[in-house]
């Protein structure tokens, strides 16, 4: 079982208990899934470039990612419906736990001049969404071989059906929310 799991079963859940006052175990906020998208909008003139985003996605997830395509043709951009322009991967379960705990306490600390990750970023529904602006701060990824560096989304979404509740989660997890 994954390290950051374990705790949640054994300390967290009943500390989110006690401390939101919520009367039944099922009303505890959970991490439902964690989906890292990366979008390669220079895919439209270089495939090659999203091959290595899939690359690098899979090796920070574990996990092979979905190729994701254009809903719409965009003449601005010279781009037409249904052309690949970004990846994704949906981490459930054990994964999701495992990329968070990697997350958490090596990548974020990894990134240069690191205050803290925005507090405001919830959606209203208890779900978090952060912008990673480069991949390499993953120890995964060999910086001899990124053919070009570029930024990820990952979206946390929980159990959890306020901000509150999904940001009090989220702290107990470890995450480094700015002051």
């Amino acid at each position: 079982m994954a390290r950051l799991r374990v705790k949640y079963n054994e300390e967290l859940a009943p500390k989110l208990r006690k401390d939101l006052q919520l009367d039944n175990v099922m009303q505890v906020p959970r991490v439902e899934k964690v989906v890292v998208n990366m979008g390669v909008g220079e895919a439209i003139q270089n495939i090659k470039l999203l091959e290595s985003a899939v690359e690098e996605l899979s090796k920070i997830t574990g996990q092979k990612p979905v190729i994701t395509k254009a809903k719409k043709s965009i003449a601005g951009f010279k781009l037409r419906e249904d052309m690949p322009i970004g990846c994704m991967v949906t981490l459930r379960r054990e994964r999701a736990f495992e990329f968070l705990d990697r997350l958490i306490n090596i990548a974020l600390p990894r990134v240069r001049d690191f205050k803290g990750v925005s507090p405001k970023a919830f959606d209203g529904r208890g779900n978090y969404t952060l912008g990673i602006r480069e991949q390499i701060i993953f120890p995964e990824i060999d910086l001899e071989k990124i053919a070009k560096i570029g930024g990820l989304n990952i979206s946390i979404v929980t159990s959890a059906n306020t901000d509150e509740q999904g940001r009090a989660l989220l702290s107990e997890l470890g995450m480094p929310f700015r002051k």
